[in-house]
């Protein structure tokens, strides 16, 4: 594949994935909640989706949601129950005087990762962007195994930077925060978020 349309994916790719959304809510609200643990195995769940829809639009199996309608329903809805059960956790979450205290229950690294790829798969306009992108820049008929990995590496590499400063800004503005009152008002902001992720994914 040429350079200048791996860059024009890559420029493309960037815009769309900082632009905020059910993904970055998601992100920004679980990290404000509990800090950054679990971070990477949520976003590498994200990520993975997302070249899972890239394969899909590369191998021309767009007819995939079509003929498996009621298994993309089913995980549609497991990611919407998911940041339901989240937003509730924040909006309950208990807060105390001194310093900012993090939910630390422990999440299995697989669960996180797992629902951070329900959450992709779950968001139609990911698909959307992939099918509608790729044909513009290159010819899907032709690509080769070589141009498929090169946009697989350019997918996580932007996924990565994004998410990444995503989740490192969630950090810095949760530290703002160290009174009840505001922790509370954090918490159920967040809760908000989420629940709105939730609504903006099971509204598409």
């Amino acid at each position: 594949m040429d350079m200048a349309g791996i860059i024009v994916f890559a420029i493309a790719l960037l815009v769309a994935a900082i632009s905020p959304g059910p993904g970055i809510a998601a992100i920004v609200a679980r990290v404000l909640g509990r800090g950054p643990n679990g971070a990477v195995a949520f976003t590498a769940g994200m990520t993975f989706g997302d070249v899972i829809w890239l394969s899909f639009a590369i191998v021309g199996l767009a007819a995939l949601a079509h003929n498996f309608y009621g298994v993309f329903v089913a995980i549609k809805w497991a990611g919407i129950a998911y940041l339901v059960y989240l937003a509730y956790r924040l909006w309950t979450a208990p807060v105390a005087s001194g310093d900012v205290e993090l939910d630390r229950r422990p999440e299995h690294p697989v669960k996180l990762f797992l629902a951070g790829l329900a959450l992709t798969l779950s968001n139609p306009k990911t698909m959307i962007f992939y099918l509608a992108l790729l044909p513009t820049i290159i010819d899907l008929t032709r690509i080769s195994l070589l141009g498929y990995l090169e946009l697989v590496s350019v997918t996580i590499a932007v996924l990565a930077l994004v998410f990444g400063s995503y989740v490192y800004l969630a950090v810095r503005a949760r530290r703002l925060f160290t009174s009840p009152r505001a922790m509370k008002t954090l918490n159920r902001a967040s809760g908000t978020a989420m629940a709105g992720a939730a609504v903006a994914i099971a509204t598409r």
